[in-house]
């Protein structure tokens, strides 16, 4: 129903620097698309995407939502924040790129208003001597269980989010998706599964979480 952005631009030189637009990023755009009543209901006023990656994620959601929402995406890769701002701009979109550790850059002036963040991690389980590159590594490299950058950001989540606000998290199969559930559990909030996929060896899944005790004005 919506059209996926424009990402043409992206030569061969940035598929070096920055991750491809691939299985994962298309599972996003489709669960995305899926919220779509959800997101125009919600009306939120700030999103954002850490890892943004080439930025077809982030434009994606901009383009959906096509009001006054501010969007920003986060990436520790400076590579791939310029490609995100390309990306945005090839498609018409205003979106803020920033260099980041996750959501480091934003806090803690947007703690508490955001209200829609949006994660696909570095899933793939890595030795973990491979976390905490600043380039292309960064994009895939989860450590144990590929949970390594996963685990950071969780106890984020309730500081930054909204009291409406809603979490988007793509995850591996063996990232075990039921300790995720249970850590968010924790936090106060609830867990859906928005879509599934399998690509190749890959289990994919989208979850969406929101606070058990949320409610719109």
């Amino acid at each position: 129903m919506f059209k996926t952005p424009d990402y043409s631009h992206i030569t061969s030189q940035d598929c070096q620097l920055v991750y491809e637009p691939a299985e994962d990023t298309f599972l996003l755009l489709d669960a995305l698309e899926k919220e779509f009543e959800t997101l125009q209901n919600l009306r939120p006023l700030i999103c954002v995407e850490v890892g943004c990656g080439a930025g077809v994620v982030i434009t994606f959601l901009a383009s959906l939502l096509k009001s006054d929402t501010l969007c920003f995406g986060t990436d520790i890769n400076y590579n791939a924040a310029q490609l995100s701002q390309k990306t945005s701009n090839q498609n018409g979109m205003t979106v803020n790129t920033i260099v980041s550790d996750l959501v480091n850059a934003l806090q803690p002036r947007l703690n508490g208003l955001i209200d829609v963040l949006i994660f696909n991690p570095p899933y793939v389980l890595t030795p973990s001597e491979e976390v905490g590159s600043r380039d292309i590594v960064a994009s895939w490299a989860g450590g144990i269980d590929g949970r390594q950058v996963i685990d950071r950001i969780l106890p984020i989540i309730p500081t930054v989010l909204s009291p409406k606000g809603v979490f988007y998290l793509l995850i591996l199969k063996e990232n075990k998706q039921d300790e995720i559930e249970d850590i968010m559990n924790s936090h106060g909030f609830e867990m859906a599964v928005v879509l599934q996929r399998r690509t190749g060896p890959e289990r994919l899944s989208v979850l969406k979480f929101t606070r058990i005790d949320m409610t719109y004005a």
